[in-house]
This record gives C-alpha cells, sequence and structure tokens, in this order.
C-alpha cells in the first residue's frame, strides 16, 4: 500500500509555439527527473485527473465528473493516440464505491480523451499503455462547473479507495495554472459551433480540426507580443495555489467560487481542480511532503507552468 503523486501542467503548444531554449531544456530536465522518480516508484496502477477540451464531452451531456471504463486518445496536437488499458474491475468497483459515499460519478464505456489525458502518460510514463491507467475526467472548461469542495471530496473517495487495493498507486493531476486560451463557448454562438459544442464536434472533418488547431497557434503567437490579448497569466495566484498544495490546505479553496476564479486567473485555470482532485486522493493516505517544485509563466504556451511532486510521511 504505497502512493506517489505528480501534477504536471499541460499544453498542446509544445512544438508548435516554444519558449527560448533555455526554457525549454529547463522543462525538459523538469520532466526527465519527474520519470525518473516515477520509474523508481515502479507503479502498478495510475490514476489520471484530466479535463477535456471540447474533444471527448459536449453539451449534449456534459456531467461534472466521469470516470472511463474504457477510453481512446484522439491524437490531437500530435499527442499519443490509442487505446488507454483501463482496467475495468477496478474501474466499475471505484465507481461503485464513489456512488456509495454520495459522489454523483458519471460512468463511459467509451470515453474519447485528448491532449490532456495523454501528455501526463506520454511524458511521465513514456507512452500510454505502460501501465494500468484509470482516467478521471473533471468538467474544467464547460459551466456548469463543479466547485472546489466538490471536487476535493470526490478525490478523497478515490484516495480511500485506492488506499486499500494494496497496489503502487501513481496519482497524476493534469492542467493549469492560470490560463485562458480561445476555448470556445456556447453563449453566443453561431449555430455551426453550437451544432459541434452540442456533440458533433467528437467526429471533426481533419480540415476543421487543423483550423481549430490554427487558432490556438495564431492566439499563442499574438499572446507572446501582447499579453493583454488573451486574459494575463497570474505567477502570483499560481504561487499561492502551490503554496496551499504544499501545505495541505485544500480545504481553503472550499470557499472560492468559479467566477471569482475566472476572474482572477482565466477560464481555462478551473483545469487545477485535477490538482486539488490528485492531493486530496493523496492526502487519504495521512499527511504529505512535496518535493521538486517548478514554476514559471510561458506565455508561448498561455501557460502558467508547473510540476510538482509529492508523497506520504513514510
Amino acid at each position: 500500500m504505497s502512493a506517489y503523486l505528480h501534477c504536471l501542467s499541460h499544453t498542446p503548444l509544445v512544438g508548435y509555439v516554444d519558449p527560448e531554449p533555455a526554457v525549454l531544456n529547463a522543462v525538459d530536465d523538469v520532466i526527465a527527473a519527474a520519470r525518473k522518480r516515477i520509474a523508481e516508484f515502479n507503479p502498478e496502477l495510475v490514476i489520471l485527473f484530466a479535463p477535456d477540451h471540447y474533444n471527448g464531452f459536449f453539451y449534449d451531456v456534459m456531467p461534472p465528473f466521469c470516470m472511463a471504463m474504457a477510453a481512446t486518445s484522439i491524437g490531437d496536437f500530435d499527442s499519443e493516440p490509442g487505446e488507454l488499458p483501463v482496467p475495468v474491475d477496478i474501474a466499475q468497483a471505484c465507481a461503485s464505491a464513489l456512488l456509495h459515499d454520495g459522489i454523483d460519478m458519471a460512468v463511459s464505456w467509451c470515453m474519447q480523451v485528448d491532449h490532456g489525458f495523454a501528455q501526463p502518460l506520454s511524458f511521465l510514463l513514456g507512452g500510454l499503455d505502460r501501465c494500468p491507467v484509470l482516467p478521471v475526467f473533471i468538467n474544467c472548461v464547460a459551466p456548469p462547473l463543479p466547485t472546489f469542495q466538490r471536487t476535493r471530496l470526490m478525490g478523497e473517495t478515490i484516495g480511500r479507495f485506492i488506499r486499500n487495493l494494496n497496489k503502487r498507486v501513481l496519482i497524476l493531476g493534469s492542467g493549469g495554472l492560470s490560463h485562458q486560451p480561445p476555448v470556445p463557448e456556447l453563449a453566443g454562438a453561431d449555430a455551426h459551433l453550437r451544432d459541434r459544442l452540442l456533440g458533433s464536434g467528437r467526429t471533426l472533418p481533419p480540415h476543421e480540426r487543423d483550423l481549430r488547431q490554427q487558432r490556438v497557434i495564431n492566439a499563442a503567437r499574438q499572446f507572446v507580443g501582447n499579453p493583454h490579448s488573451l486574459h494575463p497569466l497570474n505567477p502570483v495566484w499560481d504561487n499561492s495555489f502551490l503554496n496551499i498544495l504544499d501545505q495541505g490546505r485544500l480545504a481553503e479553496l472550499d470557499a472560492m467560487n468559479n467566477d471569482e476564479l475566472s476572474a482572477i486567473a482565466g477560464k481555462s485555470t478551473h483545469e487545477i481542480k485535477t490538482w486539488v482532485a490528485a492531493f486530496a486522493a493523496l492526502s487519504a493516505y495521512g499527511s504529505y511532503t512535496t518535493e521538486a517544485r517548478y514554476y514559471r509563466p510561458i506565455p508561448e504556451w498561455i501557460a502558467g507552468f508547473a510540476s510538482i511532486s509529492a508523497a506520504p510521511h513514510r
């Protein structure tokens, strides 16, 4: 019975709009060091908390949380495509435990995931299929959004479940920190975009996906020259959030409402709820210590980019 945690910002812009070589090399070194620590831990199961960017979840049915019984990565932005090795028996038992404890977890037998799930598996484990993985989607972009409190309680419940599995469990959180890329919104959408957000976006024609990706790339290039072309990054907020994780003060976030967070750090900053869920799951093992904290605002990736590991006190 042991656990190790790593939370890492993801970005679809790697290789498309990169920072200067010194920054890119530093990030590569941070990821390589995390990958080495994870290999030494040698996980038997991965719990992966991640968001979606209207690639797998749409407004035809938009749950706050969803656990995969099976999942496939679409390979957007050159992320790794393919099947994720979901252990169905564990996934079913975990979903049942959540419902028994009062957490309304949806399930999916055909979850479609994007770079938010694929990048941490590729960067930190070397591929999608290196270890059995239990994918947990958290809605971070499509209002109404889950609250910090409900996300924390969900993570704690998963933590109690995995604590009893007698396995080495790697807990991953993917996303954040401050950022607001050009993610489409249902409010004010024209008829075509509305149709896509209501579900037809699951099977975008290749030319339309290319156009969508190019809009993000163009927005990043513009943001580098004009930090007010999008919601500005907020290093002060980002580091205060990392301090909360360091000190195990997760419940303090319960008082923050979703509109407040969007105004402070950008609408996509809600991806930090994947980190809250991950640390809440780790807290089920008792007090913990963080290590290898890294943070840098990287406008080329439209992100307050961060990485942090943690383990229970021995």
